[in-house]
C-alpha cells in the first residue's frame, strides 16, 4: 500500500459535484462513488474532514441578486449544505465508514454542534467528520468555512475537489482554448490576478495560515484518493514548503 503524503486532510467539495450530470439535487449513485473514495483514503490510515457546499440545492448570492435579503439567503445556503452532509454521512455509514456531522448552526436532533475538540477526536477514532452549515455565518463561503476549518483542526492540506476542470488556470478553460494550467502557484498570486479559484477571503485565509491546496478534477472520483496519497495531479497552492 502506498504510504500517504498527508495524515489529516480537508476535502472540499462543492453541492454540485454531488448532483452529477443532473446539475441539481442530490444524485446517490454520485454521492455513493465519492463515499467509495473517502472510505479509501480513510484505509490508508488518512483523517478525513470533509466540507460541503450547497450549490446544488441553493446559491446565497444567487438569491440576493434576485432580491432576497443576503443573510437570509446565505441561511438557506448554509441548510442546503446541512442536507448534502446527511446524503454523504448515508452513503459512508452503509459502506461501514463510522462518521459524524457537526454543523454550525445547531440542529440538535439532526447533527452534532461543532466543536473543535470533539471534532478531532472522532478522526482520531478513525471517523469521518463532516462540517455542515458553512462557518454559521452569513457572507463566508463554504470554501472559507474549509480553510478555517483546516486552521482549526491542524490538517495538512485541503483538497479542493471541482467540476469540469483539472486546475486553476490563467483564464477560463472553457472559453478560452489557449489558456494555460498551472501546476504550482502561490496565493498572492491568486489573489493579484483576481483567479476564480475561492473567493478572496477563503484565500486569505489559507495563506496567513500556510495551509496547501491541491485543486483537482472530481469528474474521474479516484482523483480523490490520488490527492490525498499527494499524487502530482492538479494545481498545488501555496503551503509550508514554499
Amino acid at each position: 500500500m502506498e504510504t500517504a503524503k498527508y495524515k489529516r486532510v480537508v476535502l472540499k467539495l462543492s453541492g454540485e459535484s454531488l448532483a452529477g450530470d443532473q446539475g441539481f439535487g442530490i444524485n446517490p449513485k454520485v454521492v455513493e462513488s465519492i463515499a467509495s473514495q473517502i472510505k479509501i483514503v480513510r484505509e490508508h490510515g488518512i483523517d478525513v474532514a470533509a466540507v460541503v457546499g450547497g450549490g446544488n440545492i441553493w446559491r446565497g448570492l444567487a438569491g440576493s441578486a434576485k432580491g432576497m435579503e443576503r443573510a437570509t439567503a446565505d441561511y438557506m445556503g448554509m441548510l442546503a449544505t446541512v442536507m448534502n452532509s446527511l446524503a454523504l454521512q448515508d452513503a459512508l455509514e452503509k459502506m461501514g465508514v463510522d462518521s459524524r456531522v457537526q454543523s454550525a448552526i445547531e440542529m440538535r436532533q439532526v447533527a452534532e454542534p461543532y466543536i473543535r475538540r470533539r471534532a478531532i477526536r472522532h478522526m482520531e477514532k478513525g471517523r469521518v467528520v463532516i462540517f455542515a452549515a458553512g462557518t454559521g455565518n452569513p457572507y463566508f463561503s463554504t470554501d472559507t468555512t474549509a480553510a478555517l476549518r483546516a486552521a482549526e483542526i491542524e490538517a495538512d492540506v485541503i483538497l479542493m475537489a471541482k467540476k469540469n476542470t483539472d486546475g486553476i488556470y490563467d483564464s477560463d478553460p472553457n472559453h478560452n482554448p489557449n489558456a494555460k494550467k498551472f501546476d504550482t502557484l502561490e496565493y498572492i498570486e491568486i489573489l493579484q490576478r483576481g483567479l476564480a479559484v475561492m473567493d478572496s477571503t477563503a484565500t486569505s485565509l489559507c495563506m496567513d495560515n500556510n495551509i496547501p491546496l491541491v485543486v483537482f478534477n472530481v469528474d474521474d472520483y479516484t482523483n480523490i484518493v490520488r490527492a490525498a496519497l499527494g499524487e502530482n495531479i492538479g494545481t498545488t497552492v501555496g503551503g509550508k514548503s514554499s
